[in-house]
């Protein structure tokens, strides 16, 4: 069984700042790094560290293929990753000393996946294989349509949240995971209760996971609701949670694990995330959330 990624791989420029920038406002930043992230490319990491077989499909300029080859050494299938002449997507990365991060993206190579990438990373995929992909790239609706049609599960994560996510053809997500402001721009709704009420009553064809930051998550499948409680650690650094979380729950789901036990596990993987600096190289290996999950026993 794999997880083929449709997913962005993007030029993360982090600077660590006292608070974030206002309008008109100069300020000085106590620290810059220059990583890997992406939601695409930091889900394929968090998949490929948690024990799964993942390819990524996506983008990146040829003069930035040593992230290519950052993906490769993390455990990440490249064979459909194409260097191209467009830019690398990149993201300007604040974060704060409470862990809170604003971010600023740009598209770039991300925007060029094709139609013809789409079926040629398809095309001996097995009906137990999974899809997944965030809101970050071209060829999105493509993916989903195509993926379908051979039968196979398609997960999707609508991060960034935007206009076009709602044309999108919902009748061929099987799984959709959203945070919360995600979750109302989908729903119309506010309040974390009409929100899963909307769910429950429109998405009947799919599971829906409402990931919910320092809470926990909820997770709505065959009718049934299941709440697991995030763990309490100190954050210092947010920017990859929500991709770690994805990773590491639909690892554990796609290969047939208990809905609650794959959640559960998911949580464990993030909270350990965000006690670390950076996206993709917080991460946690596989054995370090056997660990955690060791002493933090539910």
């Amino acid at each position: 069984m794999a997880i083929i990624n449709f997913g962005s791989i993007n030029i993360d420029h982090v600077y660590q700042v006292d608070h974030f920038v206002n309008p008109g406002e100069t300020l000085a930043s106590n620290h810059y790094q220059t990583l890997l992230g992406g939601k695409g490319a930091n889900q394929s990491i968090a998949l490929a560290m948690a024990g799964a077989n993942v390819k990524h499909v996506g983008c990146i300029h040829e003069n930035d293929a040593s992230f290519k080859q950052t993906l490769i050494r993390k455990g990440v299938d490249c064979r459909y990753v194409k260097c191209t002449d467009t830019p690398s997507g990149h993201a300007i990365i604040q974060v704060t000393p409470s862990g809170e991060n604003a971010i600023v993206l740009f598209g770039g190579a991300n925007q060029t996946i094709t139609e013809n990438m789409v079926n040629h990373a398809l095309d001996d995929a097995k009906s137990t294989d999974w899809v997944i992909m965030q809101n970050e790239t071209s060829c999105i609706e493509e993916a989903m349509r195509q993926a379908k049609k051979q039968g196979l599960k398609v997960a999707f994560n609508p991060a960034p949240m935007s206009e076009s996510v709602k044309a999108l053809p919902y009748n061929c997500i099987d799984l959709l995971i959203v945070n919360e402001t995600e979750a109302a721009a989908i729903t119309g709704e506010d309040e974390i209760d009409a929100i899963l009420t909307h769910f429950t009553e429109n998405w009947s064809h799919a599971k829906v996971i409402v990931t919910l930051g320092k809470v926990g998550v909820v997770m709505l499948q065959n009718g049934e609701r299941i709440d697991v409680r995030a763990f309490s650690v100190d954050a210092i650094d947010t920017t990859a949670a929500g991709d770690c979380f994805i990773g590491y729950f639909l690892s554990a789901y796609a290969d047939h694990a208990d809905a609650k036990k794959a959640l559960i596990r998911g949580c464990a993987a993030s909270a350990i995330a965000v006690t670390r600096e950076g996206a993709a190289q917080s991460i946690p290996e596989e054995k370090e959330v056997d660990r955690f999950l060791a002493k933090h026993s539910r």
